[in-house]
This record gives C-alpha cells, structure tokens and sequence, in this order.
C-alpha cells in the first residue's frame, strides 16, 4: 500500500463502546488529568494577572511612577504570552510524534515550577533591578510550559471523548480552569484584606508557593495515564507525522489562522475582564477607585458562573452545533463591551462585580465551552496536537497578551478613558464573530481524519459516523 492510500484508508479498529470498564476508566484518567493541568495553569495565570493588576508594580517596579508601573507589570505579564508560541511549537511537535502523555508530564513540571520560584524572589527594594529581570525570566519559562499545557488537555479529552457527547466531555476538564482562577481570586481576596505591610512583606508569595503541591498531585495522576486511541492508531498503521512543523505551516496554516481569529474575544476578553478590568477601578484611572478585595469578588463569581456555563454550552453544542453557540457568545461579548466599560467607569463596587462577573462567567465561557471540541476537530490527526497548540498560543499573544499591555498603556496615556478598552474589546469580539463564518460545522467530525475541516466541504465537516454509539473520539 503507498503511503497516500495509506493517509486516506487507515482502516482502524472500532474502539471500545461506551459501556466498556476499561474504556471508562481512562476517560476518568484523561479528565481528572486535563482537570488538574488546567486548574493550576489558570491558578497560575490568573495569579500572575491579578498580582500584575495590583501589587507586582509596587514589588517590582517600584522606581516608576504608579500609572506607568502597572504599565510595566503588565508588560511582564505579556513576556509569557510571547513565550506559549515557542513553547506550542516545541511541544506540540513532539506530541505529534511521541504521543501526548510524557508531554504533558513536562510540562506540568516546567509551568508549575516556574510559578513555585516566583514566590521564592526577591523585590526590587532588596536586590534592584535582578528583581524585575528575574520574575521576567521565571514568566517566560511559565509561559513555555505553559504553552502546550492546554493545548494538550484539549486533544487529549476530544480524542477520549464519546462522540455523541464529545462537546460535553470535552468540556469538562475546563471546569479547572475556573477553578484555578476562583482558587487564586479567593486566596489573593483573603491575603488582600491584611494588613499592607503584611501582605507586601510575604503574604503575597504564599499562593505562588502553592502551586508545589499541584504539581505533584498532576504529576501523580498523569503517570497513570495512557495514550489517546486516535494517537495509538496513528502508530498501528504508521502515519505518524515526521515533519508536522512542515505539515501544519502548509497543509494545516488556514486551520491556524481560522482558530486564531476564533480566540481572539475569548482569550482577549477573559484576561481584560479578569486583569485589565481590576487594575481600572482600583487604581488611578477613575474618581472613584474601588477596593481591590471587593473588585475581585466580579471574578470569583465569575468563575463559579462558569463551572456552569462551560459543560452547558459544550452540551448544546452537541445538540445545535459548535459554531452556532461560539457565534451567541462572539456577539454577547460584542453587545456587552460598552455597557460593561462604562459601567465600570462609574466606580460602583457592587456594579463591577456584577459587571465583571458576567463577563466572565457569560460572555467568555460561552465561547469556551464549545471551543474545547471545535479546536480538535478542525485539525487531522497528524498534526492535530500542534495546530491546535498553535491557534491557541499564537492567539494568547495577540489576544490575552496584548490585552494587559495595551489596555492599561491606553488608559494611562487616556486619562482613563472607558471607551478605548471597550472599542479594544468589540473588535476582538468582532473577530471572532467574523471567524465563526469560516469554518464549517465540525460536530461529530471522525478524529482518525487525516485533512483539516476547513480543507474540505460543509457537508464533508461532519462525520457520517457521529450518531454510532462508539466510545472514543476517533470515530
């Protein structure tokens, strides 16, 4: 057989059927795996932004002026999302090659690491400038690892998955994404509520410490774990990619840009919501500045709004397609951006919760849920681990990335002024709204596909197989 007929008959086994023990217990494995991951990069993450927003420009930029070291804090937050790239292709590449679990064991050490240290740094005020240089490095190593980490958790559920129901399981190892991010908001809540001196002296670095022992319980959990079926028929019939970097910058390319614009509001969005937000009404931007502990109460709330929104939305995507439950929350976040800014402007406490809190837990999650089986269902399975790592990281840097940076440059040259963040997210929102447009319906697509969705027709998207009561994501 040449190795063309090969890609387009690999002639797989059926997996296991849903009621298969052995089966069942590696979904479980694969989810509380992909939970556990995503729990502590987003407690990571979001501790970096929240900490980024409110304290890191006093610890670690102190010899600027305050406006302008919430600026720097910011830049330093960003520094990591210009690190997922490199980190995407370094081991997005080698997960379509080996296979996706030793991936993600590494990973989960060099991002949980890199947080652990940082709260083992000096400040500014002890060592000078080293201080800011080395939490940029430490955030740069956070980011590489960081940058296959969710990536992985994302195939690495869809390709377990039922494919009846794959929008829904996909969606639940998300569920630790809000949970990292409510853990951080309510731990940095409580520290923020000590004394100041306390709190800036070492009560900041203990959720930083934290993290040490998330990575052990990831590290215990995924050892345990096996390869994906879809990864595992790739080597039966020997259709592992050699070159998936080769593959994915052409074969793969249109898939990439199509997942990029589709994150753009919902990375963009999350971290102007949960980071840019807070630095705005708590500090010198408004009359009226709210207390930092009762303005990250909008993302606690928010996060528990979406431990509900993102099995749910995932759920009706299997019911009414990805595309269409990714599009009403595009065009929610698209309505919402100028109320919410304004809103926010007026320095109302329980206002910015409420306000922040729907952003979150509504207007972001509602995109998430469906994303979290869309990302891997556009791309064939040769280079599936890769182009999904590359939509999402590149998309973090031009989204989540730029959303700190930015934001906070235009408010301080501004003088505050709510519109330009609002106009900054509707035209994130109207990206992805527009990219929504461009990708046919990959509901219940067959993972052991070798082409991409957006190679091949509307019709040809959606799997001729997607009502078989199999187990896996791979057919």
């Amino acid at each position: 057989m040449t190795e063309t007929t090969a890609q387009q008959d690999p002639t797989p086994q059926r997996p296991a059927h849903t009621d298969d023990p052995e089966y069942a217990a590696n979904l479980r494995r694969a989810t509380l795996a992909s939970s556990v991951g995503s729990a502590l990069e987003y407690f990571d993450f979001a501790l970096y932004g929240l900490s980024s927003a409110l304290i890191f420009n006093t610890l670690f930029f102190s010899d600027l002026d305050p406006a302008m070291g919430v600026v720097a804090a910011f830049a330093s937050f960003g520094v990591g999302f210009a690190a997922r790239p490199l980190g995407g292709l370094f081991f997005g590449t080698i997960g379509d090659r080996i296979g996706r679990k030793w991936v993600l064991v590494v990973t989960i050490l060099l991002m949980g690491g890199a947080t652990t240290l940082i709260g083992l740094l000096p400040t500014y005020e002890q060592i000078g400038i080293w201080a800011p240089v080395l939490l940029t490095v430490l955030r740069l190593a956070q980011g590489f690892g960081a940058g296959a980490e969710q990536a992985g958790a994302t195939v690495l559920m869809a390709e377990y998955s039922p494919v009846r129901r794959r929008g829904f399981f996909s969606s639940l190892p998300f569920i630790g994404i809000q949970l990292g991010t409510l853990l951080a908001a309510v731990v940095f809540t409580f520290l923020s509520s000590l004394p100041e001196d306390v709190f800036l002296g070492w009560a900041w670095r203990v959720p930083f410490l934290l993290s040490f022992v998330l990575i052990l319980v990831a590290l215990f959990i995924r050892m345990r774990l096996r390869e994906t079926p879809t990864f595992v028929e790739l080597e039966k019939h020997e259709q592992v990619a050699e070159r998936p970097i080769r593959e994915i910058f052409t074969k793969g390319f249109p898939g990439v840009v199509v997942g990029i614009g589709l994150r753009m509001a919902e990375n963009g969005g999350s971290y102007m919501f949960q980071n840019l937000a807070l630095a705005f009404v708590a500090g010198t931007f408004i009359a009226n500045p709210v207390d930092r502990g009762v303005a990250t109460w909008g993302v606690t709330i928010g996060s528990l709004i979406g431990m509900g929104t993102i099995p749910l939305t995932g759920h009706l995507s299997d019911r009414f397609g990805r595309r269409a439950v990714y599009r009403f929350g595009a065009v929610f976040m698209l309505l919402y951006a100028f109320p919410a800014w304004w809103l926010l402007s007026q320095g109302d406490p329980a206002t910015v919760v409420v306000v922040i809190a729907l952003g979150i837990g509504i207007a972001v999650n509602t995109m998430l849920g469906p994303q979290c089986a869309m990302l891997p269902e556009m791309f064939g399975n040769r280079h599936r681990y890769l182009g999904v790592a590359m939509a999402r990281e590149i998309s973090a840097v031009l989204g989540g990335g730029l959303a700190g940076v930015l934001g906070a440059y235009l408010l301080a040259t501004s003088g505050g002024n709510w519109l330009l963040p609002a106009i900054y997210m509707a035209t994130l929102a109207l990206i992805s709204t527009a990219s929504t447009f461009l990708v046919p319906e990959t509901r219940g697509r067959d993972l052991l596909r070798l082409e991409d969705a957006v190679n091949v027709s509307t019709d040809e998207g959606h799997d001729r197989d997607a009502d078989l009561p199999v187990a896996t994501a791979a057919r």
